[in-house]
C-alpha cells in the first residue's frame, strides 16, 4: 500500500505542474511511459489485469485506469451497435482510392479523427489494408483500396496518419489510434467467401499483401493491428505466431497492441476446431500476441479474455502470466499515449459534436467528385448541355434512396455511420436543375427482386424524356461483408431494364452505385456513357449532378479490373508470364483481359504524353534515378490526369509480374498546359524478393512505363540498365 500512495502522490505532482502541452510531450516520452505501465503494473489484481483485455474495458476507479472508447473509421465514423444520426460519411474506401490522391484521404481521416474525439471515441478499427485479390464475388472488396500492393499502401499510410497524426500530433487531443486489418493475406481465398481459409506461398505474402501493413507500422507507425478470420496455410491467424510475433512484431518492428477480429479468439475453438475449450483457445491467442479479446457485445459466452475462462488456469498456472503483463501493459502503453490518464471525464455535448462538421461535408463532396471513374463516353454525350434539355428521366433501383428508419442507407456501404442526410442522385440533380428543367423519375426495379411491376413506369418516363439518367448496381443488400455473391451480373432484372430503356432509342448515362467491379457486359457494349461512382458517400448525388453537368470533369481511375464475367475471376492486371508469354493470352472461347483495367478512366478532356526520360540511363545496383514524362492537356477544358508509372526487372533469378505500379500522381491541366512529372528509381522501385526471401537489386534491364492505365497500349517505355 506505501508504494501505491507514494505512486498516487508522484502522479498528482506530476499532473498539476505541467500544462497540457507538457502532458502531452510527457506521455508520448516512451522511457516515462514504460516507467508509468510498469509502476501500475505492479498494482494490479489479476482481475483487474484480465479486465483490461477486453474492447471497452471500463473505467478502473481504484487505480485511476481511463476508459478507452472504439468505433470504425473506414468512411467516416461509426459507433458499433449505435447509429449516432450526426456523423460525416465519406465515399466508401474503394471510391476513396479511386480518386488516387493520398492527401485526400489524409485530410478525410484527420476529420474523421476529430469527429470521433468530440464523441470520446479513441481506438479506431481502420483502415481496412487487405489487398483485394481480383476475385470480385468476395462482398467486402468495397473496404479496399485496390488490388495492387503499392496503391493500398499509399492509402493506407495517409489514412493512418491522418487518423493518428505525426510528429508531436500523434495521439494528441485531436487523434485516435488507427487499426490496420486484416493481418494478412485475408481475402485470399478460394470460393470468394469472407473468412474463407488462405492457402498461398510465402512470395505472394511477401510481393501482394504484406507491403501495406509494412509500410502501416514502418511509415505510418500504426498503433493497432487486426489479424484476419481466417487460417494461413492451416494456422488461424489469431494463434499464428510466425505472423504476429516474427514478422508483425521482430521483422517488421510493431511495437503496438494487437486487437482480435469479433470473437476470434474464441473462433479458434468454435470456428478452426484447434482447441477443445475456450480456455486454451485463450492461451493460444495470448501466447500468439494477440493482447486484446474483441467481443462486440460484451457476451460472456464469447468471451475468452475473461476472468470466467483465465483467472483460474493463470493461477494454477504461474507461466502464463507474463503473457497476461505485456498484453496489459501495451493496452496500458496506448492509453497514456492518447493522454487519457489526463484528461477528465466529460459530458458530450452537441455543439462541440457539430462543430466543424460543415467544412466536413463539403469536403465529402470533394472527395466524391475526385472518386468518379468515367468508363465510356461515346459521341460526348457528357457532359450534358443544361440549356438544351427540356427534360430529363431519373430512373432505376438506386436512383434515390429514403431515410431508414434504422440502422443507415443502403447505398452507402458497409461500416457506414448515420449522416444527417443523404443526397441521392434524384435529389442531386433535381437540385441541379431547379426549374429549368423537368425530371421524370421511376423506380423500375428493386435491387433485390425479381419484380418487372416497375418496368412499365420506367419506359414512360423515357420516353418522354430528352435523356435518360439509368442508376443501377449494387446496394448493402448485394454487397458488403457476408454480401459474397456466385456471380458478377446485376442482380435481380436490373440487366433487363437497361436493356428496356435503351430500346426507347433515349440518350442514355448509366449511373454505377455499387461496391464490387461488375460483369457489366452489356452497358458496356450498348450504352454510350457510363459513370462509376461506387458508393459515394453522403454527398453522392451532388457529386454525380456536377459530373453529368459538368461543372466537374471526371478524373477517377480504377483501382479494380472489371470482369467480364465470373469465370474470369481472379482478374487483375498482377499477372506473371503464361504460356503464350503475353500475359494476355485468351480462353478457348472468350477474352482474358479485362472489361475495364486497372488505371483505367476517361475525361472530358484529353491528354497527350512525350515519351519518358531517364536521368541516368545506367546506374548501380545501390544508386538511384529519376524518369521523366511531360503530360499536355490536348482539350479545351481543364482536367485531372493520374500518372502511373509501372516497372518490370527484364530477367532475374525468379519469376516477377509482368509489371507493378511503383508511383502515381494526379495533376491538374489547364487547356493546352504541360506539365512535367517526375518519379524516382531507386531500391524501393527496383527491388525483387530473390529466392531467399530478400529484397535485392539484382543487375540487368529494367522496362520502365508511364501513361494513363496499366493496359500496354497507353503505356509509353524507357529502358534502365543497372550494374553491379
Amino acid at each position: 500500500m506505501k508504494s501505491y500512495f507514494l505512486l498516487i502522490v508522484s502522479v498528482f505532482i506530476l499532473f498539476t505542474n505541467c500544462n497540457s502541452d507538457e502532458k502531452a510531450v510527457y506521455n508520448k516520452n516512451n522511457n516515462d511511459v514504460n516507467k508509468k505501465v510498469k509502476a501500475l503494473l505492479s498494482e494490479m489484481t489479476l482481475d483487474e489485469k484480465i479486465a483490461e483485455l477486453t474492447q471497452d474495458a471500463p473505467a478502473n476507479d481504484r487505480l485511476g485506469i481511463p476508459f478507452m472508447k472504439y468505433g470504425e473509421a473506414l468512411h467516416g465514423l461509426w459507433l458499433v451497435l449505435d447509429y449516432y444520426g450526426n456523423t460525416t460519411v465519406y465515399p466508401q474506401a474503394v471510391a476513396c482510392a479511386s480518386t488516387w490522391e493520398p492527401e485526400l484521404i489524409k485530410k478525410m481521416a484527420s476529420q474523421t479523427a476529430l469527429e470521433a474525439r468530440a464523441l470520446g471515441v479513441t481506438h479506431c478499427y481502420s483502415p481496412n489494408l487487405d489487398v483485394y485479390a481480383g476475385d470480385a464475388r468476395y462482398g467486402r472488396v468495397e473496404e479496399s483500396y485496390g488490388e495492387d500492393p503499392y496503391l493500398v499502401s499509399r492509402m493506407g499510410v495517409a489514412f493512418i496518419q491522418g487518423l493518428q497524426g505525426t510528429g508531436d500530433e500523434q495521439f494528441d487531443k485531436n487523434h485516435v489510434i488507427a487499426t490496420a486489418k486484416h493481418f494478412v493475406g485475408y481475402p485470399e481465398n478460394r470460393r470468394g467467401i469472407n473468412g474463407g481459409f488462405s492457402d498461398m506461398s510465402e512470395r505472394r505474402l511477401r510481393e501482394v499483401y504484406l507491403p501495406s501493413f509494412e509500410a502501416a507500422v514502418k511509415e505510418a507507425h500504426v498503433g493497432s493491428v487486426m489479424p484476419g478470420h481466417q487460417d494461413y496455410n492451416g494456422v488461424p491467424c489469431h494463434m499464428n505466431t510466425w505472423l504476429l510475433k516474427d514478422i508483425l512484431r521482430d521483422e517488421l518492428g510493431f511495437d503496438g497492441f494487437i486487437v482480435s477480429d469479433n470473437n476470434d479468439v474464441g473462433r479458434i475453438e468454435t470456428m478452426h476446431f484447434i482447441s477443445e475449450t475456450r480456455t486454451k483457445a485463450a492461451i493460444l491467442g495470448l501466447k500468439a500476441g494477440v493482447d486484446m479479446d474483441l467481443v462486440i457485445g460484451k457476451n460472456v459466452e464469447l468471451a475468452t479474455y475473461h476472468a470466467n475462462v483465465l483467472k483460474d488456469t493463470v493461477i494454477q498456472d504461474p507461466s502464463l502470466m507474463p503473457y497476461i503483463d505485456k498484453a496489459t501493459s501495451r493496452i496500458l502503453t496506448a492509453k497514456y499515449k492518447l493522454g487519457l490518464f489526463d484528461a477528465e471525464p466529460k459530458e458530450i455535448d452537441e455543439e462541440t459534436v457539430n462543430a466543424g462538421r460543415e467544412e466536413h461535408r463539403e469536403f465529402a463532396l470533394e472527395v466524391a467528385e475526385k472518386s468518379i471513374i468515367m468508363l465510356k463516353n461515346d459521341d460526348n454525350l457528357l457532359p450534358i448541355d443544361l440549356s438544351k434539355i427540356k427534360s430529363l428521366a431519373v430512373i432505376g433501383p438506386n436512383a434515390h434512396e429514403k431515410r431508414p428508419k434504422k440502422g443507415t442507407y443502403e447505398l452507402l456501404g458497409g461500416y457506414s455511420g448515420l449522416p444527417p442526410y443523404y443526397v441521392s442522385v434524384l435529389d442531386g440533380l433535381k437540385k441541379k436543375v431547379g426549374d429549368k428543367v423537368k425530371i421524370n423519375y421511376a423506380k423500375g426495379c428493386d435491387i433485390n427482386s425479381f419484380s418487372k411491376e416497375g418496368f412499365p413506369a420506367a419506359v414512360s418516363a423515357a420516353k418522354k424524356s430528352d435523356a435518360v439518367v439509368l442508376v443501377v448496381g449494387s446496394s448493402h443488400k448485394t454487397c458488403g461483408e457476408g454480401g459474397d455473391r456466385s456471380d458478377l451480373d446485376l442482380y435481380g432484372v436490373q440487366n433487363e431494364l437497361v436493356e428496356l430503356i435503351h430500346k426507347t432509342g433515349k440518350p442514355v448515362i448509366v449511373v454505377l452505385i455499387n461496391g464490387r467491379p461488375l460483369s457489366i457486359n452489356y452497358i458496356a457494349e450498348n450504352i454510350p456513357s457510363i459513370l462509376e461512382t461506387w458508393y459515394g458517400g453522403m454527398r453522392a448525388g451532388d457529386a454525380v449532378a456536377n459530373v453529368i453537368f459538368g461543372d466537374v470533369n471526371p478524373g477517377g481511375k480504377l483501382t479494380m479490373s472489371f470482369p467480364r464475367s465470373v469465370g474470369q475471376v481472379p482478374v487483375t492486371y498482377l499477372e506473371r508470364p503464361d504460356f503464350i508469354g503475353s500475359g494476355k493470352g485468351k480462353y478457348r472461347f472468350s477474352d482474358k483481359s479485362p472489361l475495364f483495367p486497372f488505371g483505367y478512366g476517361l475525361s472530358y478532356t484529353t491528354f497527350e504524353y512525350s515519351a519518358p526520360k531517364l536521368e541516368q540511363n545506367v546506374i548501380s545496383v545501390d544508386g538511384s534515378t529519376t524518369v521523366s514524362v511531360e503530360v499536355t492537356n490536348t482539350g479545351d477544358r481543364e482536367g485531372d490526369e493520374v500518372v502511373q508509372i509501372y516497372v518490370r526487372d527484364d530477367y532475374a533469378s525468379v519469376g516477377r509480374y509482368l509489371k507493378m505500379l511503383k508511383g502515381f500522381q494526379r495533376i491538374t491541366l489547364q487547356p493546352g498546359e504541360t506539365k512535367k512529372v517526375s518519379f524516382k528509381l531507386g531500391f524501393d522501385e527496383l527491388n525483387i524478393l530473390n529466392q531467399d526471401m530478400k529484397k535485392v537489386v539484382e543487375p540487368g534491364t529494367f522496362t520502365i512505363s508511364v501513361g494513363k492505365s496499366s493496359l500496354d497500349a497507353d503505356l509509353k517505355v524507357v529502358k534502365l540498365t543497372v550494374k553491379e
